[in-house]
């Protein structure tokens, strides 16, 4: 190999080396970055499901995160634009919770028995959550946030509506839910019956009783509900 060949692949190995080392860089500072986002949203979230939205200050969640006020706006516009990515991850954890609802063998009364159990559940504990949650869905875009993160939690929200609509089509394709002629209606229906009663009992009563009436009152309404769906009422009005 000649000198000139030489000089050229040690400019060539150095060029790569440089390359190499401005996207480990900048890898770096995406994980950084992402690592203080992850930060701001974990502090946020705690002090939002601990006091409330309104309650809650910029400067309170910038304390909690070990941050300046400044560095949380580097990642956030405002604390409405925290709170709504906030309330995107939690629906989205939800949607894990209900991942594998359909068992293979399970009747369709089961699996709607399933979806409401973890409904349920899971806004007992996260009872802040679903506050905003009933807020934003009566009240368009009243987090004052962007078009995009608003579109984003109507994507997700109407994901949780569609595996109703899969749980009722099911039960429709193996003829337990002759009752349910419109899907659209028994969604909206089993929609409302669950946040009603869970909007009626999760912020008023006793504390001590409150999860029990709540539970109680959906396992009722169900029983009721369900017994509409797999009755087929054109059978029962010519007998």
């Amino acid at each position: 190999m000649t000198t000139s060949h030489k000089v050229t692949s040690v400019h060539i190995a150095g060029a790569c080396r440089g390359r190499l080392g401005i996207l480990g860089l900048e890898e770096r500072r995406n994980r950084e970055k992402e690592r203080r986002r992850e930060t701001i949203l974990k502090a946020a979230r705690r002090d939002f499901m601990k006091k409330g939205f309104k309650a809650v200050t910029v400067d309170a969640i910038a304390q909690r995160a070990q941050l300046s006020k400044g560095a949380i706006y580097l990642y956030f516009k405002s604390k409405e634009e925290i709170y709504a990515q906030v309330l995107i991850r939690d629906i989205e954890k939800f949607h894990d919770h209900v991942a594998d609802i359909f068992h293979g063998g399970d009747s369709a009364s089961e699996v709607l028995t399933r979806f409401a159990r973890i409904y349920t559940d899971f806004f007992l504990n996260e009872r802040e959550l679903f506050r905003i949650l009933m807020a934003f869905m009566v009240q368009p875009n009243p987090l004052n946030i962007s078009e995009q993160i608003n579109d984003h939690i109507i994507r997700n929200t109407n994901k949780t509506i569609g595996i109703i609509e899969r749980i009722f089509q099911y039960g429709i394709e193996k003829g337990e839910f002759p009752g349910c002629r419109n899907i659209r209606q028994c969604r909206n229906a089993l929609w409302g019956l669950l946040n009603g009663i869970i909007a009626l009992h999760l912020f008023t009563g006793r504390e001590e009783t409150r999860e029990e009436r709540i539970r109680s009152t959906i396992s009722g309404g169900l029983d009721v509900f369900l017994r509409g769906l797999t009755t087929n009422q054109e059978t029962d009005s010519k007998s």
